[in-house]
């Protein structure tokens, strides 16, 4: 079967010694290597509870609730009961069907004219079973199969996206409690720039204007408060939402990021991808139900043969139109039939056709995954590795930004330097520390996305031989 192959080629893949794609993939499809470069001291693959890692215990424990609560994870844990049960429901078929039934029937009537009336009885069990000859009970039993499996991966899926929205609405939450601290701190810095100003131009040292542009300035960082306290509303609500809880009363601890550092993190080879994935994994389970469907539409063109039996007790032994003997007795029957389409208009056909189609989909849709996640773990290194060298870059800048404001403010109430001058060093610094804080969250967020597109821990069940 495609899954068999599919399975065991991915095997040899994961051992670094294959030289061709598995089936359904064209050469090229499965790099050697990925071209970002990652710390050789990184573990390779993350864990189940990849965001332990992060050290927040507040972190962790919103995790706990998320996986308990989060709807998305139960209406994919309902979805997953529906394929199991959808499963032993096709798993039935193969086994024979056995039925118990009973029947009382009182006929009334004259004979040489005299009123008589007789009750007939019968009590047995029907037994049937169709002969899966040309193994359709069975394929149609590996797509059940074969679905459970990608309802098993999507319902992965769906909770790694839970775990690393959590994540990632956590982030943003505290990045932006940080970021409204930074912008009071700013407000703070104009507000003593502003009385400093205030003297220069009571005592005649300085001109109105300059005045007037520092309440400019200082109105502008009182605008951004209320934007910032919105955005931070919403972040709450948001992370409440994906605990499943309704966001009133909902408080979470935490002005910053604080000390927070992104764990490291590296993939292995490419080949091993294929099997850390749950969506690459629903989109080869997929495949392989399409390839069952369409081998158990083929069989329509054969005949289809069912055996039946029954046996019980009747009354009376033997009803017949010749003679009918009276009393109670044993009951037995047995039968064959063989059904055969011989002429449908085209119906069969079209069946295998659509079903050869929708295999031809799902394996575009399989090789599809399977590149976009390779495209999903070279953006998620590179943009961990470009996020730390322009985190780096801000701090220096940052540091570089409040010796140059420092300067300036000396030298404006030393009277050598224009006001603008300390106005551009204001705006340099405040902008600094609010992109250092957001490069702060969007680098955290960058190795959620990487944890994220290296399957989160996943690692694939064993293929089962049944």
């Amino acid at each position: 079967m495609m899954r068999r192959l599919l399975l065991s080629s991915a095997a040899i893949l994961l051992t670094g010694c294959a030289t061709t794609p598995p089936p359904g993939l064209k050469p090229g499809d499965v790099p050697a290597a990925f071209e970002q470069k990652v710390s050789v001291n990184a573990p390779v693959w993350p864990a189940r509870d990849w965001w332990t890692n992060y050290g927040d215990p507040q972190l962790a424990t919103l995790m706990d609730q998320a996986q308990a609560n989060n709807l998305d994870i139960a209406q994919a844990a309902a979805r997953l009961k529906q394929a199991d049960a959808r499963a032993r429901q096709a798993g039935a078929a193969l086994l024979p069907q056995v039925g118990a039934g009973a029947n009382v029937n009182t006929l009334y009537g004259r004979a040489n004219g005299t009123s008589v009336h007789e009750t007939d009885y019968n009590a047995g069990l029907d037994v049937s079973y169709e002969l899966d000859f040309w193994g359709r009970n069975r394929d149609l039993l590996e797509s059940a199969k074969a679905q459970l499996r990608a309802s098993q991966a999507d319902r992965a899926t769906v909770a790694l996206t839970v775990t690393s929205g959590v994540a990632n609405s956590y982030f943003q939450l505290l990045s932006l409690r940080e970021r409204l601290s930074v912008a009071r701190a700013n407000l703070k810095s104009a507000q003593d720039i502003l009385n400093v100003v205030q003297r220069r131009v009571t005592a005649g040292y300085s001109a109105n204007a300059d005045l007037i542009q520092q309440r400019a300035a200082l109105a502008a960082e009182q605008a951004v408060l209320p934007a910032l306290e919105q955005q931070e509303l919403e972040a709450r609500n948001a992370l409440a939402i994906l605990l499943g809880r309704p966001p009133e009363g909902f408080v979470v601890a935490g002005e910053g990021l604080g000390a927070l550092v992104p764990p490291a993190v590296a993939p292995g080879l490419p080949s091993a991808l294929l099997a850390r994935r749950p969506d690459i994994m629903a989109a080869e389970a997929n495949l392989v139900a399409a390839h069952a469907d369409l081998e158990a539409a083929r069989t329509a063109y054969f005949p289809a043969i069912s055996l039946t039996a029954n046996g019980g007790v009747a009354y009376p032994a033997l009803a017949a139109a010749i003679d009918t003997l009276p009393g109670l007795g044993l009951a037995a029957g047995a039968g064959v039939s063989l059904a055969q389409v011989i002429f449908d208009g085209g119906k069969t056909q079209g069946k295998i056709e659509e079903s050869r189609a929708r295999e031809e989909e799902l394996l575009a849709a399989y090789r599809a995954a399977v590149i976009a996640a390779f495209s999903d773990v070279e953006n998620a290194l590179g943009s961990f590795a470009h996020l730390g060298a322009q985190e780096a870059t801000l701090r220096d800048q940052l540091a570089q930004a409040e010796k140059v404001l420092n300067a300036a403010r000396r030298k404006y109430l030393a009277g050598s330097a224009d006001f603008l001058v300390v106005t551009d060093a204001q705006r340099a610094l405040y902008t600094a520390r609010d992109q250092l804080s957001d490069v702060r969250r969007a680098r955290l967020a960058a190795s959620v996305a990487l944890f994220k597109v290296m399957g989160g821990g996943f690692v694939q069940p064993a293929a089962t031989t049944q």
